[in-house]
């Protein structure tokens, strides 16, 4: 009988994609090589959607695709917790997004309406800043109460905007989107997202582009009428308070549970109070994951799913490092 391989920190190959809006600061601020894509909008870091599953980069799972550890680990990758709820499919998806100009205007369904129309879960999820241009913005819900027939109104008079909120957005800004809102990440932003696995995303407006081959992207307008939450929120910009060494919470859903450490030295992580898998985004600096079987350097742009096996961790920085750490919550 053949013996399981020791689970161990797992980063991924990244899947790179091509997009109308992408540009180059993935490969020149991240050192991401898309090799001959002329702009890279975003790369899959962790995946579990069909068709983009994550396989693993190196060590003795080098080779091995995510859902086949899931099927092969179970509770001892995702958390028994975890894997009673979601089974083999891999809950949250990890990108890093460039924005060399907007995307589209657009909304996610949430679970109920992306479960009836596409056997998919809905899509939450959360945006920190890593970089950002001078006076970089973006859109998140609206600028007042609306509904549905105001909505409509505005954009069939082409006057949208005018009842959108537009925020200004600056490195370490941290952005919540739950499915519903209406969004988009402005032109000069480089940002990390978490988010439910779910490739739904209903487009509402493209500012007229059009692609390679002539054509403008399809839209999704009415689609999207079903999937809007018109309600208005005070709370666009998530506030916390920056702290060194120790876990300051920002967002926490049903869906994840985010915290950013900012390390200045060394800290100790201990997750024997969370049935899960946690998922380290490193957005600034370099440093060392040790972990009980070993050591792993880590550096910004790295995404590394930590399994649910590994219960004790430390980070040590070499000078500043910022992580993101994120799991399952128990609901």
């Amino acid at each position: 009988m053949e013996t399981k391989q020791v689970l161990y920190p797992l980063r991924f190959h990244p899947y790179y994609k091509e997009k109308l809006w992408g540009g180059q600061k993935l490969r020149t601020v991240l050192g991401k090589d898309f090799g001959d894509l002329a702009n890279c909008g975003e790369t899959w870091e962790i995946s579990g959607v069909k068709g983009h599953i994550s396989i693993v980069k190196e060590g003795a799972l080098e080779g091995k695709m995510l859902t086949e550890l899931i099927e092969e680990y179970q509770g001892e990758l995702l958390g028994k917790r975890v894997y009673s709820k979601y089974g083999n499919n891999f809950p949250l998806l990890v990108k890093f997004i460039d924005a060399n100009d907007d995307l589209s205007i657009q909304v996610h369904p949430d679970d109920e309406l992306a479960m009836k129309r596409h056997d998919s879960f809905g899509k939450t999820e959360m945006w920190y800043i890593m970089q950002a241009d001078q006076d970089a913005s973006l859109i998140s819900g609206f600028n007042k109460e609306v509904s549905r027939d105001i909505y409509e109104d505005h954009f069939n008079q082409g006057k949208l905007i005018e009842i959108l909120n537009r925020e200004i957005a600056e490195a370490d800004d941290v952005f919540f989107l739950p499915a519903g809102r209406v969004h988009t990440i402005g032109k000069g932003l480089l940002l990390a997202e978490i988010q439910q696995t779910s490739d739904i995303t209903y487009r509402i407006y493209d500012f007229d582009r059009v692609g390679a081959d002539g054509k403008k992207r399809e839209l999704h307008v009415e689609e999207a009428l079903d999937a809007i939450d018109y309600r208005f929120y005070d709370d666009i910009k998530t506030t916390y308070q920056a702290e060194n060494n120790k876990p300051v919470n920002l967002a926490k859903c049903p869906y994840f549970e985010t915290n950013r450490l900012n390390l200045t030295g060394q800290i100790s992580r201990n997750y024997t109070g969370i049935d899960s898998f946690v998922i380290y985004v490193v957005t600034k600096g370099e440093g060392l994951l040790t972990y009980p079987e070993g050591q792993l350097s880590v550096s910004m742009g790295d995404a590394i799913l930590l399994p649910s096996s590994i219960k004790e961790v430390s980070f040590s920085p070499n000078g500043e490092m910022n992580v993101l750490e994120a799991w399952v919550p128990e609901n």
